[in-house]
């Protein structure tokens, strides 16, 4: 999934044997296993190198699982989460899973089902973990434009002619060649929708 970074799954569970017996499978297929007794455990963790999840039961001491998913929401790197529990009911499982919970399955859970809701999970964050990356590349070109070249970018994005941004920037429509010229390569962008997918990565503001 991702080369040379080893798959992490956290298992934060406050009965020691089932910590056990899910590290054990987990570890098994293959998996790097840190476990956790409490969701104030979990929380003092040192991040993962590459795709991580967390397998949660609903029921801790302490913040329970799903206070736990909601913190993790508001961080800047939210985890992909797998909820196991056996005191789980209908309301509980609708918001895990509103909340983006990558599955939400009941003890015992089958071994098949469950290792299938974690490589789900670990795909998840993978692609999340690249979207960041990309993300973070974007942001080191767009921060090496002028500021003059940011504003003929956001002109280009919204879908105007160079002479439209000329007329509205008060310069020469030659000038404006030049910095769209300049745009484009800073950002490595191959045509005007690379530069919106771009716009639209970065959050950026596109409008006439």
């Amino acid at each position: 999934m991702t080369e040379g970074s080893a798959l992490l799954v956290h298992v934060v569970d406050d009965d020691e044997s089932m910590r056990s017996a899910l590290a054990r499978l987990l570890r098994a297929a293959g998996y790097e296993v840190r476990v956790y007794a409490s969701a104030a455990d979990f929380l003092r963790r040192t991040p993962g190198m590459g795709p991580e999840c967390a397998l949660l039961d609903v029921r801790l001491r302490g913040p329970t699982g799903l206070d736990l998913q909601e913190g993790l929401l508001a961080t800047d790197d939210p985890m992909p989460i797998v909820f196991l529990t056996g005191h789980g009911d209908i309301p509980m499982s609708v918001r895990a899973m509103k909340s983006g919970a990558v599955d939400f399955l009941t003890k015992p859970a089958d071994h098949g089902a469950l290792l299938q809701a974690v490589a789900r999970a670990l795909a998840r964050s993978a692609e999340l973990r690249e979207k960041r990356e990309e993300v973070r590349r974007l942001r080191e070109r767009f921060n090496r434009l002028t500021s003059r070249e940011r504003e003929v970018f956001a002109h280009v994005v919204s879908g105007q002619l160079n002479k439209q941004v000329a007329f509205d920037l008060g310069t020469a429509e030659r000038t404006i060649k030049a910095h769209r010229h300049n745009v484009m390569e800073k950002m490595q962008a191959h045509s005007v929708a690379d530069l919106v997918r771009m716009a639209q990565a970065l959050e950026l503001s596109i409008g006439s």
